[in-house]
């Protein structure tokens, strides 16, 4: 089904083989390499291989592949573990910031295209079962989430909070980044793949950058479990929708309850709801 709304199209025909695959393949596995293995000098190595192959394939391929290329390379200039103090909290924002604007501005005045859109409005109403997957998700949120941190002691990952300060900005860079996940892989690195490969293909490719990132971000042991699926949902409820207000809003009441799991988890008087 193709998506509606969101600059994509059919995939290209000359580049809808599997040898176009390969090099859509290697950029997605540098950022396995850059944000989950962290090996840095070969996950650049592979991508500018497989931004080379891309080009002997299709320029039209190389040139979408190249957008997600620059903004992984972006994110990958600075460290994405969590921090909450200040000099990190501008860092982490700038380059995540970079990472959509750069790309979104080389297609927009260097391409002159619109295959990176951002669709706040799509003009079509919400079906029942929409509105019920919001409210589901805040409780399998709530299910799951303190399970997983504290049974695998992920919480580790983000800092001991408890200044109101420090609480304050923790709140706001878990909503930040949440925002600038469907910003980058869905609406940057899966609409481009979905001009190029069928919404399976494109959608596995995003989720192995998607989920590599949360796995820096502190999403590790048997995380992948929850943020494979997550990753993939959200790329099947885009094409489904074509609403990146939708997805946000999904992802966002999600990630409300990452904030609440992981500050009870370093502090388990504090938002005491949680049953695990």
């Amino acid at each position: 089904m193709p998506m509606t709304g969101t600059g994509a199209s059919e995939p290209h025909a000359d580049t809808a083989s599997r040898w176009a695959l390969l090099p859509a393949a290697g950029v997605s596995a540098s950022a396995l390499l850059l944000f989950g293995l962290h090996v840095r000098p070969l996950g650049y190595v592979v991508l500018l291989l497989s931004l080379a192959g891309a080009v002997l394939v299709d320029r039209v391929l190389a040139k979408d592949l190249l957008l997600i290329g620059l903004g992984i390379s972006i994110v990958s200039t600075t460290s994405m573990e969590a921090d909450v103090s200040w000099d990190r909290f501008f860092a982490i924002g700038t380059a995540l910031t970079l990472a959509v604007a750069v790309p979104f501005l080389v297609d927009r005045f260097v391409y002159r295209r619109r295959a990176i859109r951002f669709p706040w409005r799509t003009g079509r109403r919400w079906p029942r079962i929409e509105k019920a997957y919001l409210v589901l998700v805040p409780l399998l949120g709530w299910a799951i989430l303190p399970f997983y941190f504290i049974s695998s002691g992920a919480y580790e990952n983000w800092p001991h909070i408890t200044d109101g300060s420090e609480l304050a900005r923790f709140f706001v860079g878990v909503n930040a980044v949440g925002t600038w996940d469907e910003l980058f892989f869905i609406c940057t690195c899966f609409a481009l793949l979905r001009r190029h490969f069928p919404v399976w293909q494109a959608n596995l490719l995003q989720a192995t950058i998607f989920v590599s990132f949360l796995w820096e971000l502190g999403y590790r042991s048997w995380g992948p479990l929850l943020t494979i699926p997550f990753a993939l949902l959200q790329g099947f409820i885009f094409t489904r929708t074509g609403s990146l207000t939708y997805v946000l809003i999904v992802h966002l009441l999600f990630d409300a309850i990452v904030f609440l799991a992981i500050v009870h988890a370093h502090n388990p008087d504090m938002f005491a709801i949680f049953v695990y």
